[in-house]
């Protein structure tokens, strides 16, 4: 073997040696990435404070999406680690209906819902036959439904809960008259001047509103309606979720919380350091 045979070949092994490692170290950051989907403030907010404050080697990537679809068929498809976009009812209605696997994780907020009036200053001012928008999606629209079962403005059927529709309604003393609109179009109800609006706080504050202005909010002690984490069956318990859930359950991410809390906006369902 000639000298230039043999320094060539050499230098084409340190080549194939630095390129494997350079391929080792680019698919170990890419293992260390956790994709979170969420779709508009707060919930992205609480994921870039999440992404400050999570441990090496771990990184966090949101993805943006534009509807209540996207960021369960993300994680579902694999195509994400985890969301931050619902509470638990709106995730198993999403498997019950796609046969799906997703689990919920820790609980980080709970938003302030209630019901918005262009017409009255306060709920007793609610008149006979009035029309009430409510969510279209099932979860929702049980949501609503209890609030106003609450207030003994309605009546639900015995044991009725979380699956609640106006087919459970068994008392409608005021005749309100019930539209289906969807979560996200009901600011357009409340434009058009419908006397009384579900909405939540997120959604509403293009109006200008807040849940100071609400004439019925909900009271929601146990939190069933928090916010959460959600991942994939049999990736809960993994690494990177694990990392992924005490950055959300920061001090980091309870201090940006508390601060909503003071507007009204929400509730923070942890305390910082709870995994």
């Amino acid at each position: 073997m000639n000298r230039k045979y043999w320094l060539f070949s050499i230098l084409s092994i340190f080549v194939l040696v630095l390129a494997a490692c350079g391929s080792e170290e680019e698919n170990a950051g890419e293992d260390n990435e956790i994709t979170v989907v969420a779709q508009t403030t707060p919930m992205t907010d609480v994921v870039e404070i999440a992404a400050e404050a999570i441990e090496e080697p771990y990184t966090v990537k949101l993805v943006e999406v534009a509807d209540n679809i996207q960021y369960n068929e993300a994680v579902f498809n694999d195509e994400a680690d985890a969301s931050f976009a619902q509470h638990e009812p709106f995730m198993e209605q999403f498997n019950a209906e796609s046969d799906a696997d997703l689990v919920a994780m820790e609980q980080i907020y709970n938003a302030i819902v209630g019901f918005y009036s262009p017409v009255y200053d306060s709920i007793n001012e609610l008149e006979d036959g009035a029309e009430v928008s409510i969510p279209s999606d099932p979860t929702n629209e049980a949501r609503a439904l209890m609030i106003l079962d609450d207030a003994d403005i309605i009546t639900l059927a015995d044991g009725v809960t979380y699956e609640a529709s106006v087919d459970d309604i068994e008392e409608n003393p005021k005749n309100l008259e019930f539209t289906h609109i969807d979560l996200l179009n009901l600011n357009s109800s409340y434009e058009d001047g419908i006397p009384l609006v579900f909405n939540y706080p997120t959604y509403i504050e293009p109006l200008g509103l807040t849940p100071s202005d609400a004439v019925l909010l909900e009271d929601d002690d146990e939190n069933t309606f928090a916010l959460r984490v959600v991942a994939r069956e049999g990736n809960e318990d993994s690494d990177k979720i694990k990392a992924l859930n005490k950055a959300f359950t920061s001090e980091e991410v309870y201090d940006f919380l508390d601060e909503l809390a003071e507007k009204g906006h929400l509730e923070p369902a942890f305390e910082p350091g709870e995994e």
